[in-house]
């Protein structure tokens, strides 16, 4: 059963408006990661403070899977419109009420408790979400059109993360004129505005799903009284359909996952901590390179219509295999100040210190910026806190600050390089939405689609910015160290899904 055209796209809007701002919200705490470690955990070792954000980040994705058999479950018996209408409200006030928490200097280790659980809330909705959306567009769609009207969807997580990205930006830069002035407002309060501009978001997004019918196929069914009665034990406890869970997750999501948060993620923490770009420039880089991809999912979702899902996803991973390495490196070498300690720069800023009282404390910011010819620019700031409270173990805590900024032609490159790793997400991600659809019938497809799904993506695919700092944490001497986990993580999924998963376009989405 199919909608007209007109339709189709009011389901899709609909559907896809609510996915990005859930995603937007869940992704604005990655792309914050640096900035709220200083918030939330102790300033003493700011290693350890980073592992930690990032593990309360990666604790958002690993219970997706909970929230997938959760909202999954009640999707398949209540129905998919409100199920995810729960969903993006429970994301929205978890994320609205992160921008509220006080800091770690306010209330001590209550302070990370609390962002803990209010992210484990975010996971369990996301959880719901993603199934519930990709389901009832599927659900609407002409058969032989669902990998390109379900590769909407997909345009989502990466629209969200631009959105974030962008957000980011935009507030950053609008705090102060002065970039060192601009940075420590946006550091101690000014993070918390893309938080809290979330809820006008989730607001509009409310009123249009409100406005949301049901799946027509769930619609039938349940009217006709053939719901599945426990979709948790049909989904797992089945031998025949158990074998498509664990076909889903290994031989597709896993290896899906790992390349999407590579690609984007941590492409953008290695750009800023490897390579140490400056931060607007790093964030352009991702927003340039995602603005320029994004049309990619469609266009391989469209293709899997005609060609098959399965080797365009493996495609994706094989590339991504064999050139993560080489990107790195490339992002590496581009960004040496090597060639430039022999040159004499045109320009030397004189050392010019701000001071400013923060409470009863004082900060002293001071920055140097050598411009050479080509405008390659490097930046150093000294940041000096004199603390009023002598109870304080240091009296002075300067903290030293390296930034380049690229020239024209060089920053071009990185978005070149950039845009090579979304090309691979678009090949995995564009098409898998449909695949996971095709797998199952309609009485426990939201359950069963959404477990494989949040585990590949949530699990193996969120952890990969942790485990790859962590890598180089254990493995200071290879800067590269941490592109093993995806590397490894594709590579069995790439055997996996050559061996066992089949390229046949299944055309109907019913029992």
């Amino acid at each position: 059963m199919s909608a007209s055209t007109k339709n189709i796209w009011k389901i899709i809007s609909a559907s896809s408006v609510g996915t990005l701002i859930e995603w937007y919200d869940f992704y604005i705490f990655g792309s914050l990661a640096t900035v709220i470690a200083s918030q939330f955990f102790p300033k003493t070792n700011p290693t350890a403070a980073l592992l930690s954000t990032l593990a309360t980040f990666a604790a958002g994705f690993i219970v997706r899977p909970f929230g997938a058999l959760v909202f999954g479950r009640l999707g398949d018996i209540v129905g998919r419109k409100y199920t995810f209408l729960l969903t993006l409200v429970i994301m929205g006030g978890a994320t609205f009420a992160i921008g509220l928490v006080p800091s770690y200097e306010t209330i001590g280790f209550a302070a990370p408790i609390i962002v803990l659980l209010l992210r484990l809330l975010q996971g369990l909705a996301l959880g719901g979400e993603y199934g519930g959306a990709a389901t009832y567009v599927a659900e609407h769609a002409p058969a032989n059109r669902r990998g390109f009207y379900t590769s909407w969807i997909q345009t989502t997580a990466t629209l969200g993360l631009f959105v974030s990205l962008g957000v980011i930006l935009v507030v950053r830069q609008s705090l102060d004129a002065d970039s060192a002035v601009s940075i420590r407002k946006f550091n101690e309060w000014g993070w918390r505005i893309p938080f809290l501009v979330s809820i006008i978001l989730v607001g509009v997004s409310i009123y249009i799903r409100l406005k949301m019918n049901e799946s027509p196929l769930f619609a039938k069914l349940k009217s006709e009284g053939k719901t599945s009665v426990n979709p948790l034990k049909e989904s797992f406890a089945h031998k025949t359909n158990l074998k498509m869970v664990l076909l889903a997750l290994f031989g597709a999501t896993m290896g899906q996952g790992v390349v999407w948060y590579t690609g984007q993620f941590y492409a953008q923490s290695f750009i800023e901590t490897v390579c140490k770009i400056d931060f607007g420039q790093s964030r352009t880089m991702l927003i340039w390179a995602i603005l320029l991809g994004t049309p990619f999912f469609v266009v391989f979702g469209g293709w899997s219509d005609r060609v098959g899902r399965k080797w365009i996803m493996l495609t994706g991973m094989l590339l991504a295999i064999v050139f993560y390495k080489p990107i790195y490196q490339q992002f590496i070498n581009l960004s040496d100040t090597g060639p430039y300690l022999t040159q004499t720069p045109v320009s030397v800023t004189q050392p010019v210190s701000k001071n400013e009282k923060v409470g009863e404390n004082t900060i002293t910011t001071t920055t140097v910026t050598k411009t050479f010819a080509d405008g390659f620019a490097y930046t150093q700031r000294s940041v000096d806190t004199v603390f009023a409270d002598a109870a304080k173990p240091v009296a002075h805590a300067p903290t030293n600050y390296i930034e380049r900024k690229l020239p024209s032609s060089v920053y071009w490159k990185f978005v070149l390089l950039i845009f090579v790793q979304v090309i691979f997400v678009t090949m995995v991600y564009g098409p898998i939405a449909a695949f996971l659809v095709e797998l199952f019938p309609t009485r426990i497809r939201y359950t069963s689609m959404s477990l494989p799904y949040h585990i590949g993506n949530g699990v193996f695919g969120g952890l990969t910015p942790f485990i790859a700092l962590l890598l180089t944490t254990i493995n200071t001497g290879d800067k590269l160290v941490g592109l093993m986990y995806p590397i490894i993580i594709s590579a069995v999924c790439f055997v996996i899904g050559t061996l066992y998963i089949s390229n046949k376009i299944d055309p109907d989405v019913s029992d």
